[in-house]
């Protein structure tokens, strides 16, 4: 079985408000209305915080280093407050190294609310977004920044819409096989370098490199702009990984499943991934075999499993041992074409 190597699993530490704002701007649709402020502050928590305890003075638990943000909740119990106190609640929250604040559902801060941002130099957005859409949107777009990658090399393709990655030792025809995936209506999502980002706890996600994007290097030919030569309907930028298939020359001492119902998986990142190791052979299609790979991959995955079925109905003729029924076919009546 392939072995990834995961001493590469890469994670960002932080990423800056700057990098927040010109990369979810327009996912979140927010506004920056503290131009002056600094930029540069770095937020090191995926997830985000709404300080309402903590305006109301309870800050042991204060989760500081998050991104902070301020709805309706928040801005009207600011509102109940004489001015002392709105500015003693406020300065409360922005003693701390905060990295920016945002403010939802098309509210606007106060005289109050700028002048203690600006004496602690705290960066604050608006976003005509509720509280709920703006936190399902900047929490999706936190967890890809903060999501472990691993740069894995291989050919990845859409087969029917099942992510299958190809995997193998140099020059064994992974680009090749892809190549006549694609040609077949199939979709190249990245070959050569592939990097892979962990969603969630059961999910991967593939895509290629800014340089190699729909590149690939077919051995004798060179490199050809799949994009290009087969229009968008062969490319997609991202897909998620569902089977890993190993393609390998056939090896009389390995061990090749006959039935399929070992269901064999491999853990990347701990996230196991079902595996499929693929003799080739002069003569055997890899690519019709990829797409029965897939097919019965859906066939799985809708509850229909094939090698279970056959192995049940097995077990049930050896269970009735019913000799009258020991024909070997069964022929349709008057029909001898």
């Amino acid at each position: 079985m392939i072995k990834i190597d995961e001493k590469n699993i890469v994670r960002k530490d932080f990423i800056t408000v700057n990098f927040l704002y010109e990369h979810a701007r327009k996912i979140c649709k927010l506004n920056l209305v503290t131009s002056d402020h600094n930029l540069e502050n770095k937020i090191i928590d995926q997830n985000l915080h709404r300080p309402g305890l903590a305006l109301a003075g309870f800050v042991d638990l204060f989760s500081y280093t998050r991104v902070q943000v301020y709805g309706n909740t928040e801005l009207r119990y600011l509102e109940k407050l004489n001015h002392d106190q709105r500015r003693q609640s406020l300065r409360r929250v922005f003693e701390f190294n905060i990295p920016c604040i945002i403010i939802t559902d098309g509210n606007k801060p106060d005289a109050i609310f700028l002048e203690e941002a600006s004496k602690y130099r705290v960066p604050i957005f608006t976003t005509e977004f509720s509280t709920t859409k703006l936190v399902y949107l900047l929490s999706d777009f936190l967890d890809d920044q903060f999501a472990p990658r691993l740069t894995v090399h291989g050919s990845f393709v859409d087969v029917y819409g099942v992510g299958i990655m190809f995997m193998g030792k140099s020059g064994i025809g992974k680009s090749e096989v892809t190549l006549d995936l694609i040609e077949r209506g199939h979709r190249l999502v990245a070959d050569d370098v592939i990097i892979l980002t962990k969603k969630g706890e059961g999910i991967l996600m593939g895509t290629g490199t800014d340089l190699g994007k729909h590149f690939m290097e077919i051995r004798g030919l060179g490199i050809i702009d799949v994009e290009r030569m087969f229009g968008i309907r062969a490319i997609r930028y991202q897909k998620r990984l569902e089977i890993l298939v190993e393609l390998e020359i056939w090896d009389d001492n390995s061990d090749y499943t006959r039935t399929g119902l070992d269901g064999r998986t491999l853990s990347i990142m701990d996230v196991e991934i079902p595996y499929v190791k693929l003799p080739i052979l002069p003569g055997k299609n890899i690519t019709v075999i990829s797409e029965v790979i897939a097919l019965n991959y859906l066939l799985k995955h809708y509850g229909y499993d094939s090698a279970h079925i056959f192995q049940e109905r097995l077990a049930e003729k050896l269970r009735s041992k019913n000799d009258s029924e020991n024909r070997g076919v069964n022929y349709f009546e008057h029909d001898f074409e």
